[in-house]
């Protein structure tokens, strides 16, 4: 009997490496206290899941760290592919099946003119400031490639964390500007970084930012396009075939499997998957979410809220243990007072490169009246705030660089990293733990819900435009019907609003019925039935 538990054993351990499991175990059992902790520190005002996710981490390779009597802190090996193709998808898929697309599309201009210009106004300075201050300060073996690697590097935003301290009820505006500005940052700076990789500095002309343009374009809307085809073919598919009569499991995992698919698909063309997937999520709950029974509709919108948790947690966790680790630092061979001092350079150029387009932007929206509200001041410097926080994509980003860039120094690949990580920690620790008192004393404390011109003001514009639209009388305060204004009229004057409204009446009268959604669905015993009452938290577009 002792013999055959041997050899069992003996084969357990050949099926499974040994170090995968303790680090298998070890981060699951970090998960689930992080857990317990965020919802200890739900209400307090200066805490947040992803902080707290962050400093467990740091905890936890520091014990490790003791542990191993300072030889390694390292449980898993920080790896981009771990990154970019598990952890990444589940989180930008979600943000975009439970964003509220109506609030979204409305501050559609402001959130592609920060997401997009602002992000190449921030690399450009951050790129130009790097190649200056580090000549400086005595870092010689940094190329012209490294800095534009760091300024596209540096302009990737952490909307995670902030998303954590913004309410979509209290603060609408700030929640659909910041979130929205963060997908579209990251997708722009990824697209930015691989762009970097294939200049050949050698060989620079005029033709070269054209080039950066035009394949930036290309990619932008061709990655939009190939999550908008995706997301309609598994809306054409589950209306037509309609899984949900035989078994609601396949109709969550088709939706689950198309929506990584997209991912995965536009990651081999070599476009930007994250477009692709955030877009998926936003056309399959307009449309697929509806073609699917009641249970499956339950089951997709918790199973995909929860998947984007565990590797938004996992995430923070993963970096918190990885900046303990001891290897980076020894390998850098810099004095702390050389750290701190590219430390906080790296950190002065993203306050500048962040100000540097916030506050112009928000100027020229102001004056042309493109946003949905007005912008005050106080909302620019919350936006400005709020973009400061780095995280786990500038960190993937930077092990892409330096951890196989050429340099000359590997000492130097090691510092960059180590102070990257820095920057990161004290972004996330301080400006995550200071946004939500910040954005309660500067905003909401003299909050008006009365006169919100975002409920008020917006609703009943809505309700003009389509009266003009219809060619409807409307009091213009002389008893007398304004006239019928063109449709060129009414995009001049309200580009928005009327672009709302006439991609409403193309929806209702040719997509619904051809890929499904609210109100056009067939009933079919025991289909998926929409009534003209129901009503989501996770639609709120229409």
């Amino acid at each position: 009997m002792s013999s055959m538990v041997q050899t069992l054993s003996s084969m357990a351990n050949a099926i499974l490496d040994q170090p995968t499991v303790i680090a298998v175990t070890v981060f699951v059992a970090l998960l689930c206290a992080c857990i317990v902790i965020g919802h200890l520190v739900e209400e307090n005002r200066w805490a947040n899941e992803s902080i707290a996710a962050l400093l467990l981490g740091l905890a936890s390779g520091a014990v490790v760290l003791l542990v191993r009597k300072g030889q390694s802190s390292q449980v898993l090996v920080f790896n981009e592919d771990l990154f970019f193709i598990y952890l990444l998808p589940p989180i930008i898929f979600n943000a975009g099946f439970q964003v509220k697309k109506k609030r979204f599309f409305k501050n559609f201009s402001v959130i592609l003119l920060f997401g997009i210009f602002g992000t190449i106004i921030s690399f450009c300075l951050i790129t130009l400031g790097a190649f200056l201050l580090f000549k400086k300060i005595g870092i010689t073996s940094l190329t012209m490639k490294d800095c534009l690697a760091i300024g596209a590097i540096l302009s990737a935003t952490d909307s995670v964390c902030t998303l954590q301290v913004l309410s979509q009820e209290q603060t609408p505006f700030l929640y659909s500007a910041v979130f929205g500005e963060g997908v579209v940052n990251d997708a722009t700076s990824i697209v930015l970084f691989n762009a970097v990789q294939s200049i050949d500095i050698s060989d620079i002309d005029g033709l070269t930012a054209l080039k950066l343009l035009g394949n930036f374009l290309y990619l932008f809307f061709t990655s939009t396009i190939l999550g908008i085809a995706v997301g309609l073919l598994s809306a054409f598919g589950i209306k037509t075939l309609y899984f949900g009569r035989h078994s609601t499991d396949r109709e969550v995992a088709i939706m689950m499997l198309l929506a990584y698919l997209s991912y995965m698909v536009a990651e081999l063309l070599s476009l930007s998957g994250i477009l692709t997937i955030f877009f998926c999520g936003i056309v399959m709950s307009h449309y697929t979410w509806h073609n699917v029974t009641e249970s499956s509709r339950v089951t997709t919108k918790h199973a995909f809220a929860t998947l984007s948790f565990i590797a938004e947690t996992f995430i923070f966790i993963y970096v918190g243990m990885d900046a303990l680790d001891i290897t980076k630092w020894k390998e850098s061979n810099a004095s702390a007072g050389t750290s701190i001092i590219v430390s906080l350079a790296l950190f002065a150029l993203v306050l500048v490169g962040r100000a540097a387009f916030v506050y112009p932007i928000s100027c020229i929206l102001n004056c042309t009246k493109q946003g949905s509200e007005e912008i005050e001041i106080k909302k620019q410097f919350i936006i400005w705030w709020a973009g400061l926080i780095r995280g786990a994509v500038t960190i993937a980003l930077a092990y892409n660089q330096f951890s196989s860039s050429g340099t000359k120094s590997a000492n130097v690949d090691s510092m960059m990293i180590t102070c990257i990580i820095i920057v990161v920690l004290f972004s996330t620790v301080v400006f995550g733990s200071v946004t939500k008192p910040l954005i309660q004393a500067v905003l909401l404390n003299n909050a008006n819900p009365l006169t919100s011109r975002e409920n008020d003001f917006v609703s009943l514009e809505d309700l003009r435009l389509l009266s003009l639209e219809n060619g409807g009388p409307v009091d213009n305060g002389n008893n007398q019907s304004a006239p019928r204004r063109s449709k060129l009229q009414l995009f001049i004057r309200h580009p928005t609003s009327t672009v709302h409204h006439l991609w409403r009446k193309f929806d209702d009268k040719f997509m619904r019925p051809v890929f499904g959604g609210r109100g056009f669905v067939p009933f079919v015993p025991g289909s998926p039935r929409s009534t003209a009452g129901e009503t989501s938290d996770l639609n709120n577009s229409n």
